[in-house]
């Protein structure tokens, strides 16, 4: 498996990210999508209850607040929420910014290629479950370049697919695979990478935040020599996950998560 994607569906995600983004591999910077309320009636895009399971990522953009599935992802979930309370995201960097595709983190090394598991650091197997896609704003397990395909480790992105994603022929397709009306809809109306569902693990979805998460996709990333993109933030453009808190909604204010992000960064 290559980056957070498997082999066999690596080209085609790349070009769809390139038919989205409109743009060459020469492109450093984007303007963030406006992304209108979706109204449906799938779990991702309904708000947290009281009690639910979330994650608060504070970063150097700005705070991003997810709510977490451990009744579909139990393992994911499990591993996550391990990790991010033993401190192994903190002041971790995104590593990954592809605009119209994915930002991805949760390599404690900053490069993607590593990766870790409260398991000793054994992999943990793919939870695909169908009342979860891969809507724009899901929270997915991925994997460290060159990792296993049946396991997973630390790492993890956040959907940035466009509005737009998903045009009439791909609805057609998913209607054609199985998926009911009101899934078809959802990607419709909030875009999505429908080819990587039952591929990954979809174990959480932002339903605060979700235009911090596009400034992080719209970050200048670094070029190759070809003029090819890494898709890895330039230096001055690094975007720090200073901290990721697990609580339960509503869970702290912004401002308390704030102030602890600040005092837990002036400590290092």
């Amino acid at each position: 498996m290559k980056r957070l994607i498997h082999t066999a569906v690596l080209a085609a995600a790349l070009a769809f990210a390139l038919l989205l983004c409109g743009c060459s591999g020469a492109e450093t910077s984007h303007k963030a999508p406006q992304r209108a309320a979706v109204e449906s009636g799938e779990r991702q895009f309904a708000q947290p209850s009281d009690g639910d399971f979330i994650a608060i990522f504070s970063t150097s953009l700005g705070e991003v607040r997810a709510v977490l599935y451990p009744d579909a992802a139990p393992m994911a979930v499990q591993n996550f929420v391990g990790l991010a309370r033993s401190g192994y995201y903190d002041n971790t960097v995104i590593w990954r910014a592809q605009y119209g595709f994915a930002v991805q983190g949760g390599d404690a090394g900053g490069t993607g290629s590593g990766g870790a598991t409260i398991w000793s650091n054994n992999p943990y197997p793919l939870e695909a479950d169908s009342s979860l896609r891969h809507y724009a704003g899901a929270l997915c397990a991925a994997f460290a370049q060159g990792g296993e395909v049946t396991g997973g480790n630390s790492q993890f992105y956040f959907v940035t697919a466009l509005p737009n994603s998903v045009d009439e022929t791909m609805q057609q397709q998913l209607r054609d695979n199985g998926y009911s009306d009101e899934q078809v809809s959802a990607y419709a109306a909030a875009g999505g990478l429908p080819y990587l569902d039952n591929t990954d693990t979809v174990f959480g979805q932002v339903y605060a935040g979700m235009d911090v998460v596009d400034q992080i996709a719209c970050v200048p990333t670094v070029k190759n020599e070809d003029e090819t993109d890494t898709y890895r933030p330039q230096e001055d453009s690094t975007v720090t996950i200073y901290k990721v808190t697990i609580d339960n909604y509503p869970g702290p204010s912004a401002d308390d998560t704030a102030d602890s992000a600040a005092s837990d960064s002036s400590t290092q």
